[in-house]
């Protein structure tokens, strides 16, 4: 008997060599973008040196530094910790990591069970003990590579949510930016209106003077309040522009309301703002030019006085996500035309069973049971080859897809440029509108209390001062949010996710508490090291993240 065994293990030897011996479907290749422009250039510079360039390049890791606001680089930190939606994608790590786990396993038997039974059976008068104990295992040989390209597309999927993260983590500080600068443009228009409100309001008292001294008619007074009035109703909707640009933080830093209100304020935010209360606090009517140089509570952007390589656009972490889906897609194709081949199996049992009369002592009964086996779907009729066709369809779909994100963001890079440069332009010509404006209300005050003009061109003079005012204060919001647009566009910002644990402490014990986890959630490294490791998860630095401390290889 021991020599039967024997040589049937011999006989199953050879095929166990079969294993993976080759693998389906087509090999992934990194994929080479549409052409590009070869750089892009502020048209406001003509300065393009190779050292500015790649001075470009670093800034855009932390480009928020460059608006030198303490208050916007804490709300970006406390975003990139809290943010909930954060939080989602790193789990979706975890989730992809186990689904990895689970396709890595099918390379290893795939059926494994033990099973028992114990019964009493009746025969007519007669009744019989049976019992029964046995291990059965099963392993479907990888010959064709299909649970390989299973592997192959599970882990190009974990590449692909770790990429998802990054991209994730752009969108939220690009929009904590965008949502900050929205909020001090707010700031400073109601500052402005209130200014403007008080100079409107001795208008109104100087006409009223004028009035009660005959020199002008009820008409003048009348016409002084309502534009006083005007100004004062356009006041609420710029609070409410502030209120919703303020909640808008508060969701992207995940607390409530009340909360950002303390963290949106400063002793340095406190002195600009004063210095808004002293100008429209002061005794004269009379107003002071603009430059430059005067405080404005609007962050004051980087100039952006360097070209910027177009192949920098391909580090966005979106056309990372796009490439390896088309990589995950890929693999599928392999898994699916194995199907087309016959799958070799090894099973094998071993088992004790016993069948006795009732009253009788159980006897045993060795039972063991080895060998090979195959399957073919021989008459399938075209549905095999249709799904392999259906695979690389969908395929081909991807890389179609990635193609159009490349141009998407080529579209932005340059979007975000030329804008920059025309409301670069527009702030210049802005801010002589404003000084302009300014120099004709306080020539016309003085004219109108000299009686050398009537009341309606000193009230077009305010009116025109006031506009001019608050679109300038729109401009610079509008040139502050071009150049998060931009750096945005470059994907650039993800960085600051560099060595953090996908999952928070206290998520990660949570979870602990709720289900056995082992030592998953405490690996050394979450990815494992593979030949075939996709190149584009971490163009600077190959990262290989941990879900509790990142780490690089």
């Amino acid at each position: 008997m021991l020599n039967k065994y024997v040589k049937t293990c011999l006989v199953m030897m050879p095929l166990l060599g079969l294993s993976a011996c080759t693998t389906l479907g087509p090999d992934f290749q990194t994929l080479e973008a549409k052409k590009l422009p070869e750089s892009w250039k502020n048209s406001a510079s003509g300065s393009d040196s190779e050292s500015e360039v790649e001075q470009t390049v670093q800034s855009s890791a932390q480009w928020w530094k460059q608006f030198n606001d303490p208050i916007l680089n804490l709300l970006v930190e406390r975003a990139n910790i809290q943010n909930l939606d954060i939080e989602a994608a790193g789990l979706r790590i975890l989730q992809a990591r186990m689904i990895l786990g689970i396709s890595d396993s099918l390379n290893y038997p795939q059926v494994q069970v033990v099973s028992g039974s114990l019964a009493k059976a009746y025969r007519n008068e007669s009744s019989l003990n049976s019992a029964a104990l046995s291990f059965d295992a099963g392993w479907e040989m990888d010959i064709w590579g299909k649970y390989a390209r299973g592997v192959e597309a599970t882990e190009a999927a974990l590449y692909a949510s770790i990429a998802s993260y990054n991209d994730i983590a752009v969108t939220i500080t690009s929009e904590v930016a965008r949502n900050y600068i929205n909020f001090r443009t707010f700031q400073e228009r109601v500052l402005l209106s209130k200014r403007n409100i008080q100079i409107q309001q001795r208008v109104v008292h100087i006409t009223q003077v004028q009035y009660d001294s005959g020199n002008v008619t009820e008409l003048d007074v009348q016409q002084a309040k309502s534009q006083l009035y005007t100004t004062k109703a356009a006041l609420p909707s710029l609070k409410l522009g502030m209120m919703q640009a303020r909640n808008a933080l508060a969701v992207l830093l995940g607390v409530m309301p009340a909360e950002i209100v303390s963290m949106l304020e400063s002793e340095q935010l406190k002195a600009k703002v004063d210095a808004y209360n002293i100008e429209y606090g002061r005794a004269d009517t009379k107003r002071t030019m603009t430059d430059e140089n005067t405080e404005s509570i609007v962050p004051t952007p980087p100039m952006l006085d360097a070209s910027i390589d177009a192949s920098l656009v391909m580090r966005r972490p979106d056309l990372q996500v796009a490439e390896l889906l088309a990589h995950a897609q890929s693999a599928k194709i392999g898994s699916a035309e194995a199907a087309l081949y016959p799958s070799f199996s090894l099973f094998g049992s071993i088992g004790i069973n016993s069948n006795t009369p009732s009253g009788s002592s159980f006897s045993d009964s060795l039972t063991l049971s080895a060998g090979p086996s195959f399957s073919w779907n021989i008459f399938q009729y075209g549905r095999i080859k249709n799904n392999v066709r259906l695979e690389d369809a969908r395929l081909q779909e991807a890389l179609t897809n990635y193609n159009k994100k490349v141009l998407l963001a080529v579209q932005e890079v340059s979007g975000a440029m030329e804008s920059y440069s025309l409301y670069q332009e527009q702030k210049a010509l802005r801010m002589s509108s404003v000084n302009a404006s300014v120099r004709a209300f306080n020539i016309s005050m003085t004219q109108y209390e000299n009686g050398q003009i009537g009341f309606e061109r000193l009230l077009n003079s305010v009116e025109k001062m006031t506009r001019s005012e608050d679109s300038y204060a729109q401009i610079k919001g509008n040139v502050a949010n071009q150049v998060v647009a931009l750096y945005k566009s470059l994907g650039g910002g993800w960085q600051i996710n560099n060595g953090k644990a996908f999952i928070s402490d206290e998520t990660r014990e949570l979870m602990r508490q709720r289900t056995d986890w082992g030592d998953v959630l405490d690996e050394p490294q979450l990815l494992p090291v593979l030949g075939n490791k996709p190149k584009v998860v971490d163009v600077e630095s190959a990262k290989s993240p941990s879900l509790v401390e990142g780490g690089e290889e």
